[in-house]
């Protein structure tokens, strides 16, 4: 009887299938598919050759021997049921930055626009039971660079990934939560809305099938995703121990750049950014420092296919902004400004001014550069 090929449904129930098993992880099975060019032919394969690959006992041949492809086909049906996706790293969707981690998914479980998993990322997240400073600074970060078109990715739990994610999506943006469990299952329950408006209006991913529950093993696995979709990581508020500070060695080991958000030394959950930045991480103190981190170009909005880029300035002001901020942008939008310059403009006194440029760079709007010269994003 003839095998299914790589890529058929066959070969993707058996991959599916072959991720459940206890003790296999990322790096077995993508050993065990290509030894035996697919999974549904290493399902298939002798008890011997299996047994025989490096890593692999006689019990481990003996469970993927015994395996049933019915298992696998019932997660792709509720895939399918819900609208969902099942993304293979060989898939144009599979973000290009995931596939760098030493620990890459061989499956990725996606509902939402998967096409935001190829536009630059940034992972914004912190903790549970943040303070009002905290919940400012993620909204105010992840707004930012939402406006200047960067995908923000956190990891879908109450507090600042629940504030991250709603900042950009209220800012027009994008984001990408990462779910430490099945799709159906809604955890914490309180997200609800949020987890039905990112399946909506952004992405949700997950390596757990349909319907799996969370566990603790599950958020160390879901943290490293976090990180991995991301070329920086931003930790706003953590008291250690904490899953933000695990998604920021995350980072690290992948060679991610980390930044974080200083607080009061007075404040426990300001005590992990602190000492994030005491060992050399950049400060997190606007949209900009994180947009600086993403290479050179992000944060522009590219050109429709066929046009040029505009030239007559920046994108119209947002109607929020104060008379004063108002002012500032204005006298921004054509070319940068020394501050002495935006203080006549503002008609001001200069500490109204700077401050009124500050909160215009916590949202991402302006950057500031050498010598107090000032321009718009």
């Amino acid at each position: 009887m003839a095998h299914p090929a790589p890529g058929t449904r066959d070969d993707l129930a058996a991959l599916l299938a072959l991720a459940e098993l206890p003790g296999i992880g990322p790096g077995r099975l993508r050993a065990l598919v290509a030894r035996f060019g697919g999974a549904a032919a290493a399902v298939r394969a002798p008890h011997p050759a299996i047994a025989a690959l490096p890593g692999f006992s006689r019990a481990a041949a003996t469970a993927i021997r015994a395996l049933s492809l019915a298992r696998g086909c019932a997660i792709l049906d509720g895939v399918e049921r819900l609208g969902a996706r099942v993304l293979l790293p060989t898939d144009a969707d599979f973000p290009a930055l995931l596939r760098e981690i030493p620990d890459a998914p061989p499956v990725l479980f996606v509902w939402g626009d998967a096409a935001l998993l190829r536009r630059p990322t940034a992972a914004i997240v912190g903790s549970r039971d943040p303070c009002r400073y905290g919940v400012d600074a993620a909204r105010l970060l992840a707004g930012g660079v939402a406006r200047a078109g960067v995908v923000v990715a956190s990891g879908m739990a109450r507090g600042i990934d629940a504030v991250a994610h709603t900042a950009a999506l209220d800012a027009g943006g994008a984001s990408v939560g990462v779910l430490g469990n099945g799709f159906g299952v809604v955890y914490p329950a309180a997200n609800r809305a949020l987890y039905e408006r990112m399946v909506r209006d952004g992405c949700l991913v997950t390596e757990f099938p349909p319907g799996e529950r969370p566990h603790a093993g599950a958020f160390p696995r879901r943290n490293r995703l976090i990180s991995g979709l991301a070329a920086a990581t931003v930790v706003v508020e953590a008291a250690p121990p904490s899953g933000a500070l695990q998604t920021a060695d995350c980072a690290l080991d992948q060679g991610r750049t980390v930044l974080a958000v200083p607080g009061p030394i007075t404040s426990p959950t300001s005590l992990g950014p602190n000492k994030l930045i005491q060992q050399g991480a950049k400060p997190a103190l606007s949209a900009a420092d994180i947009l600086e981190e993403l290479g050179p170009g992000v944060g522009v909005p590219a050109p429709a296919p066929g046009a040029t880029r505009p030239s007559e300035g920046p994108a119209p002001a947002p109607r929020d902004l104060t008379s004063l901020q108002r002012a500032l942008w204005d006298a921004l939008a054509t070319e940068p400004r020394h501050v002495d310059a935006l203080v006549r403009a503002g008609g001001g006194d200069t500490g109204t001014v700077l401050t009124a440029l500050t909160e215009l760079e916590l949202r991402g709007l302006v950057a500031q550069r050498p010598g107090m010269v000032f321009s718009v994003i």
